[in-house]
């Protein structure tokens, strides 16, 4: 179990841990605490936004900083995802021409745009989110959001039978992973409405419609899920979180 804990640490953050073998025995619970990460990033945004009104800062600076915290926690890597999907849906081949654009490391012109206006869109919706109840929402939806990839990784069609994506569900002990995930989505979901009842519910129902998208897209478009297009799945899904819970704030208040 603890050295499922390494790996996942190992491969979706930057958060210096022990050095372990990488086989699959040691990856076989490593989803299940996948959500952990985005537990240290929530952790750090309800910090940061202790700090930041402590010290006056406005919702930009608030905003900008959790942004920071994702990319410094992650490394990127979810945004690398998010960049590959981008360029190769834009490129409108067929599938296996898609598959073979998510394998270029290099970013092109429509992944570049796009990545520009996705760290705008979620900087303005975080700063619209800045208080503590905010902060605890926008921290659940990184729990949230992380679950939702695992339990999908594990539970959808891989478009390949080889690739980072499947070193890790290949030898995933499947039905643990799932109950552990789903029931960590659960509270996730649970803990957002007993925050604030509305944000939580409007969340829930926009991350259903987002899982549902995700299918459509990964089946009808590559043929199945990848790597990168979990980590795309995973980005599209905490800005639908920050922007639905920004937008139901903002009504409640002029109600």
């Amino acid at each position: 179990m603890l050295k499922s804990l390494v790996s996942a640490f190992q491969m979706y953050s930057r958060i210096p841990m022990p050095r372990i073998e990488w086989n699959e025995k040691n990856r076989r619970y490593s989803l299940c605490f996948f959500p952990l990460i985005g537990a240290v990033i929530g952790g750090l945004a309800v910090l940061w936004q202790l700090f930041s009104e402590e010290l006056g800062f406005g919702g930009f600076m608030y905003a900008a900083v959790i942004m920071l915290i994702n990319i410094l926690v992650t490394g990127g890597i979810h945004l690398d995802g998010f960049c590959d999907t981008c360029d190769a849906r834009a490129s409108w081949g067929d599938k296996a021409r898609k598959l073979e654009i998510l394998k270029d490391s290099h970013i092109g012109a429509f992944a570049a745009i796009k990545l520009g206006v996705y760290l705008i869109v979620c900087t303005a919706a975080l700063s619209e989110l800045y208080s503590i109840e905010g902060a605890v929402i926008v921290g659940l939806g990184y729990v949230l959001s992380r679950a939702l990839s695992g339990l999908t990784a594990v539970t959808f069609r891989a478009a390949k039978k080889e690739g980072t994506l499947q070193s890790f569900t290949l030898p995933a002990h499947k039905k643990i992973t799932v109950s552990v995930l789903a029931v960590t989505a659960a509270f996730s979901c649970a803990a957002m409405m007993f925050v604030s009842f509305r944000t939580g519910a409007a969340v829930i129902i926009s991350v259903i419609l987002t899982v549902m998208y995700y299918r459509y897209v990964a089946y009808k478009e590559f043929g199945g899920i990848t790597g990168d297009l979990a980590g795309w799945f995973l980005q599209m899904c905490e800005l639908i979180i920050a922007l639905t819970a920004a937008v139901v704030s903002r009504l409640t208040e002029v109600v």
